[in-house]
């Protein structure tokens, strides 16, 4: 096979299979399947995995952490958030290359466990996305202030409003036009990250900036530990929602091409993505920045610049630092559209099983939900309401309650992916028959349940903690001041961590009780509908092609 083949997924004989596709003759249909595009190639589906999501996470929050928790703890965090991902990503994999289903692992709880757990799941991952647009929205006004200006008089809800008008011209193109600003979007985060690791290094060696940092940040008080082990766990929702979005391959596969070469490659790059991107770059920002730095957050408790900003100014860089601000400007653009784009699909797949009007699940020529994407667009636009609290304000409190679905999510992923492999074995199916295996099974599994259980059981420890006191009636202005702040800071607290366990528990047991759902028995599991069924140019696209060397160096770039 040539390279030109090689790289666009044998397009011409891939033209064909989309026929047979359309007649019915490709695959056993899930009903959520049907006026779907496979349109996403390898390329598309390596870049959204590895950077489609890197937004305002890692360029906005990982300030918060630094400052509250110290280098050390903030680095912790994220290898250990990190560590519970990899194997997320991995149950993600096996399955999701098996079923590759717009609901993706939402979907997983209708076929091993309950249909009530299905619904749940597919409703509370729709309001982290649906959340998660106004969040990343409130981040671009605050981005903007870094050019304008905070006391500008520039209305801060312009950008959000032109952002949701441009993305619902792309998200009608198709999801084509999506994989393809996410793949040159993607290229340009990468080789940002690059550029600022390269540059870190430069700073913290002393070579340009006129100081040398070292480690002297990790020796000043407070680090490396700021907070100690209370600072640590404070830090461990925002570090989830950082890392938030990455198991969206699972959602991506559904419009895949081949996803049984391009999902296993997909989830394979988190882990380079998480030593690569995240931890370097979390590393050398302690490492530069002090943790009582007033630039990593300022007095009202909103983000003030981007920290990647913040190493390139006191690299005495001001061109690069408004570079930087550009690009990540461009990253909130790009998770935005990955926000549409999941959210739309939510939709879609709860229409497609009942649980929404039917009317919703509509797909035009393009297959485009339509309907789902206009639902999307108006919770956008009312979501412009927030902007006038104040979008430093808005953006932290999304966070709290998104990081917090984030690990629901991701522990109910882990408890699937136990109960799938049951299912799978008790109808007497090897390990080997299927697609891709996930690695370290059962004990990476088992190693991320037990991170995540404490990482949840943490966060619902500490939001119940240190509740604040009322100064009394003869407090000063400023007591009183600082008890609001404390006030708001705990209710945000308990909303976060409490908030996506009471909604879930309302939704699965109402479900249950209304429908009468029953245990799913292992071997009446639905394990192949809408399973994907390679044709002869897929199965042909599966082998080895070129030199070993390449093949080697594809493993890992």
């Amino acid at each position: 096979m040539s390279k030109y083949e090689d790289e666009y997924d044998m397009s011409d004989r891939y033209e064909m299979d989309q026929h047979m596709l359309a007649a019915g003759r490709h695959e056993n249909l899930a009903p959520e399947q049907e006026g779907l595009k496979r349109d996403l190639r390898l390329r598309h589906m390596i870049m959204i995995a590895i950077s489609g999501t890197i937004g305002t996470g890692l360029f906005l929050t990982s300030g918060a952490t630094i400052a509250t928790a110290g280098p050390g703890g903030a680095l912790l965090a994220y290898v250990i958030i990190g560590l519970w991902l990899v194997f997320v990503c991995q149950a993600i994999g096996e399955v999701a290359t098996l079923l590759p289903l717009p609901g993706a692992f939402n979907a997983w709880g209708g076929r091993v466990f309950d249909e009530a757990l299905s619904f749940q799941m597919t409703y509370m991952y729709f309001i982290y996305w649906a959340l998660t647009i106004p969040a990343e929205l409130s981040a671009s006004a605050v981005i903007i202030e870094f050019w304008i200006g905070k006391d500008s008089s520039f209305p801060s809800w312009v950008v959000p409003l032109i952002i949701i008008v441009l993305m619902v011209f792309i998200n009608m193109a198709g999801v084509k036009t999506y994989g393809e600003l996410e793949y040159w979007f993607s290229i340009l985060k990468v080789l940002t990250i690059i550029i600022f690791i390269i540059c870190g290094i430069l700073v913290d060696a002393g070579a340009i900036g006129g100081t040398t940092y070292g480690f002297s940040n990790w020796h000043i008080e407070g680090a490396p530990f700021k907070g100690g082990f209370m600072g640590f766990i404070a830090t461990l929702v925002t570090v989830g929602y950082s890392y938030g979005g990455s198991e969206m391959t699972g959602v991506t596969a559904a419009e895949s091409r081949n996803p049984h070469k391009h999902v296993p490659k997909a989830v394979n790059t988190v882990l380079i993505r998480i030593a690569f991107f995240y931890l370097i770059s979390i590393f050398l920002l302690g490492s530069i920045v002090a943790n009582n730095d007033p630039l990593l957050i300022n007095a009202d408790g909103s983000a003030a610049h981007a920290p990647f900003t913040i190493v390139f100014v006191k690299a005495g860089l001001k061109g690069a630092a408004n570079y930087m601000n550009a690009v990540v400007f461009t990253s909130v653009f790009s998770a935005i559209n990955s926000d549409y784009y999941v959210a739309t699909r939510m939709l879609l797949s709860l229409s497609r099983n009942g649980w929404a009007h039917k009317r919703i699940g509509y797909t035009n020529s393009r297959g485009v939900p339509v309907v789902a994407l206009g639902i999307v667009t108006f919770c956008s636009c009312l979501s412009l309401i927030t902007i006038f609290v104040g979008s430093g304000v808005v953006f932290q409190w999304f966070v709290s309650i998104i990081g917090s679905i984030i690990f629901q999510s991701w522990i109910l992923i882990l408890f699937l992916h136990f109960r799938f492999r049951y299912c799978w074995k008790a109808q007497g199916r090897a390990v080997g028959e299927l697609p891709y295996v996930s690695w370290g099974y059962p004990y990476g599994n088992i190693l991320a349940t037990i991170i995540g259980c404490c990482c949840i059981i943490a966060t619902w420890y500490l939001s119940i903690i240190n509740p604040p006191h009322h100064p009394g009636a003869d407090a000063s202005e400023d007591m009183l001041a600082t008890y609001h702040e404390e006030r708001d800071a705990y209710i945000q607290g308990l909303l976060g961590a409490w908030f996506p366990w009471v909604m879930s528990a309302i939704l699965f047991f109402s479900y249950k009780f209304t429908r009468g759902t029953k245990l799913i028995k292992a071997e009446d599991a639905d394990l192949d509908t809408g399973r994907f069924v390679p044709s002869e140019s897929d199965k042909e696209d599966l082998k080895p092609h070129g030199p070993a060397w390449k093949r080697v160096l594809k493993m890992f770039v």
